[in-house]
């Protein structure tokens, strides 16, 4: 094999992983290093002035995160956003009919629709504390994060048949919105002594300073250039895929 395949950065990624894994470990008696992938769902309540755009929304989660032998854990995530309740939903009223119908090309009532949609991105860290929990990698978890939030009105119509609402026209009336973000964690974390049943839930909070990224706003008729402060509140609950090396034969039998 050609040697200018063994990047540098992977040779230093596997040394990184030599010196923190332990063959040796056993999860149920030390502290042990684990890699850990967490997928999650958490239903979020918006405050602040989100809350004049957007009712409570859903959010899919996926998270990387390492774990070390001083139960210090740091990482990175994302997720994504999605409701259906539009509270800010005059945004066409400029080129609806008076009962609300936007035409199509046709002569036709479009089929128009609102959603919410967006999505975060962070690094977070954090520690556990192994309390009430059957071995010292379980217990009180919470992390502290900074990122990215970015929203908008998904504005969707069928068979895209009225030219008002083409790629182009719909930016300006989605209010897409982003800016950076902060977020706490506070819950429990289970890594089960068999390592087959491992889950975490717990109270998240989002904050973030967010602006309205479009250059002009066509039912405002004007540029919107404001900072708001946009909230989620949720309770997250999530399944974790710990990254153990592998242990040894005596453990299984013991």
């Amino acid at each position: 094999m050609n040697k200018r395949y063994f990047h540098p950065i992977v040779l230093l990624v596997f040394w990184f992983f030599s010196l923190e894994s332990n063959a040796q470990v056993n999860i149920k008696d030390s502290v042990v290093f684990t890699p850990m992938i967490q997928i999650s769902y958490s239903y979020q309540i918006a405050a602040g002035d989100l809350m004049n755009r957007f009712g409570n929304n859903s959010n899919i989660g996926l998270s990387f995160l390492i774990k070390n032998k001083n139960n210090w854990i740091y990482g990175i995530d994302g997720s994504f956003i999605f409701g259906n309740e539009i509270k800010e939903n005059q945004i066409l009223k400029n080129i609806s009919t008076n009962d609300g119908y936007i035409i199509t090309a046709n002569g036709q009532f479009a089929d128009v629709k609102l959603f919410e949609r967006g999505y975060t991105a962070q690094v977070r860290g954090g520690r556990l504390f192994p309390v009430l929990s059957p071995n010292p990698n379980s217990g009180i978890f919470c992390t502290l994060g900074v990122g990215f939030l970015q929203h908008k009105i998904r504005i969707e119509n069928t068979g895209n048949t009225a030219p008002q609402l083409s790629v182009e026209y719909k930016k300006g009336y989605d209010r897409l919105s982003n800016g950076i973000a902060f977020s706490e964690f506070l819950g429990y974390t289970f890594l089960s002594n068999n390592r087959r049943v491992n889950f975490y839930f717990g109270l998240e909070l989002y904050q973030a300073l967010t602006k309205n990224r479009r250059t002009y706003n066509y039912d405002l008729m004007e540029k919107v250039d404001v900072t708001k402060q946009d909230f989620l509140n949720g309770f997250r609950i999530g399944w974790v895929i710990p990254l153990y090396e592998k242990l040894p034969n005596e453990y299984y039998y013991r």
